[in-house]
């Protein structure tokens, strides 16, 4: 059945739409960033994380086999999610033996191929930004340009977890969604759709494997022969991205590369499988000139000059994204190197962030977080 039938399983018997407390809906549940269940409380999201009772995962409230946080936007969900996150580890300590069961003998099945051919039933995700819904897609889960510091591979973990399968290291392994495409197509007949973010979190939609399966330009082709308009964002740090610059163009997607840092040095040092600064650069050069949106993605920021990084960010994007490291996760040997060292702390990050901010709205770039604006509409 899947990591989201059971999921659901844990809140049995209520159902998708269904109140979970007064003015509490019960939306959906989602795993490729992490066992998660969605709700929304007087329309506000309030997204309850769940993980082994084991792992390191932070907690609001534990069962004796499970751990549950939340994660909340806007006055009303702030305020309600506390008593959504205890409703829900109510409900699931009734049924967390019997579902942790059925996920450790359908993971039983499951290959451990690092790389994975599988079939989902559902392809979008709901997300919000603003009080704005919008859906994120990930053709793939699993990153093979495996950025040490990548802040996703905890929340994917933990799905690998739940299922008590084996740990493998992030960047090593990818479960590539073969029917991607062919789901997307029905979901725009059915869903109310109108902006898609393109791997947001747990997948590079243009890392290695992309050459050989394409489902991201699938995807993006899926969307070219809607019959509606959609907004599209797409997000990389790979140079593929540029064999669908004519695509993306026709489209008019807004295209986000990731730069950290224009110090080709220092991107070798933490990102030695993601595309280099000069093709990432020559990348939104042809992008641009095909028509996309160009944006540039700065998180997290990585040594070098700021100054320098505000100019190539001017001179090739409109607006940018910027945000500080998460954590350093896998990447503790690279931010122990001595050059490197201050880069882990906070007061550094910060301090950076805000320069970089002051800098780029100097020379008139927008800045935005989860959405630019112009996806906002």
């Amino acid at each position: 059945m899947g990591v989201r039938a059971r999921l659901l399983d844990l809140v049995a018997p209520l159902s998708p739409n269904e109140e979970l407390l007064p003015g509490v809906r019960l939306v959906g549940a989602s795993e490729e960033a992490g066992p998660r269940l969605h709700f929304l409380a007087e329309n506000e999201p309030v997204t309850i994380e769940i993980a082994p009772a084991e792992s390191q995962a932070p907690a609001f409230v534990r069962t004796s086999r499970l751990s549950f946080a939340y994660v909340a936007t806007g006055a009303v969900g702030r305020s309600r999610a506390p008593e959504v996150c205890r409703a829900v580890a109510q409900r699931a300590e009734v049924n967390e033996a019997a579902v942790l069961a059925s996920l450790e003998k359908e993971a039983a099945g499951i290959s451990d191929a690092r790389i994975r051919e599988v079939r989902v039933d559902r392809l979008l995700e709901d997300a919000w930004c603003e009080g704005q819904r919008y859906h994120t897609l990930s053709p793939y889960v699993g990153c093979l340009v495996g950025c040490r510091y990548c802040y996703a591979q905890s929340h994917v973990a933990l799905t690998r977890q739940l299922e008590r399968r084996r740990p493998i290291p992030w960047g090593s392994y990818v479960d590539v969604r073969v029917n991607a495409a062919e789901v997307l197509e029905k979901e725009l007949e059915t869903l109310d759709v109108g902006t898609i973010k393109f791997c947001p979190i747990v997948s590079d939609p243009y890392h290695v494997i992309e050459a050989r399966y394409a489902l991201t330009r699938a995807c993006l082709e899926t969307m070219r022969r809607a019959s509606r308009k959609l907004s599209v964002l797409v997000l990389t740090r790979a140079a593929l991205v540029e064999r669908d610059a004519a695509l993306l163009g026709e489209l008019g997607a807004h295209v986000g590369v990731s730069l950290p840092t224009v110090d080709e040095d220092v991107r070798a040092h933490f990102e030695p499988r993601a595309a280099s600064i000069p093709e990432r650069l020559a990348a939104l050069r042809a992008l641009r000139a095909a028509g996309a949106t160009t944006m540039a993605v700065v998180q997290p920021l990585l040594p070098g000059s700021v100054d320098e990084l505000a100019d190539a960010v001017a001179a090739h994007c409109s607006s940018a994204s910027i945000g500080v490291l998460e954590g350093v996760e896998g990447a503790a040997a690279d931010f122990a190197d001595a050059r490197f060292r201050h880069a882990r702390e906070a007061s550094w990050q910060t301090a950076q962030a805000e320069r970089l901010l002051e800098l780029l709205r100097q020379r008139g770039v927008a800045v935005w977080r989860e959405l630019p604006a112009e996806c906002r509409a």
